[in-house]
């Protein structure tokens, strides 16, 4: 009994490079699917936002062009509400020359820092045929488009 050893599993063979080479190709497969999922998601919510973003800014415009100023002011914004008050901003909209119709001429959606937000260009008749072309900001609040900035 003497100097027998029992039976011992080899040495299994290092293999550094190629640990790091599959943890460096799974970390950047990973990366890969999170931002192409993120781009979707950013295409889903923008080309999904146009229609209501058309929408609001149509609206607002068709109230603001038939003298429902009140129904106006409730589509702004906390920004440009807390900027106008009610009567503030019914004063601004029927001095003259006020506007008697609308066009929306184009309708951009974005995302600002995770969120969407939207743009409408519009073209305003007043009264006496005068036009003029403006460019609103749209955003979302409160789970619905606002029409926000100085739109008229």
């Amino acid at each position: 009994m003497g100097g027998e050893q029992g039976w011992t599993r080899p040495a299994r063979p290092h293999r550094p490079v190629r640990t790091g080479l599959v943890l460096g190709a799974s970390a950047m497969l990973l990366c890969v699917a999170g931002v192409a999922g993120l781009g979707l998601w950013n295409v889903q919510v923008v080309t999904g936002a146009s229609g209501p973003v058309r929408e609001t800014a149509d609206g607002f415009f068709q109230e603001v062009s038939a003298g429902e100023v009140d129904r106006a002011y409730d589509r702004l914004c906390a920004q440009a509400r807390g900027k106008w008050s009610e009567v503030g901003f019914a004063g601004w909209v029927r001095t003259p020359p006020m506007v008697s119709g609308h066009e929306i001429l184009d309708v951009s959606v974005r995302t600002k820092g995770g969120r969407p937000v939207g743009e409408v260009t519009v073209r305003l008749t007043r009264d006496g045929g005068a036009g003029e072309q403006r460019t609103v900001p749209v955003v979302k609040e409160d789970g619905g488009w606002r029409v926000c900035g100085d739109p008229y």
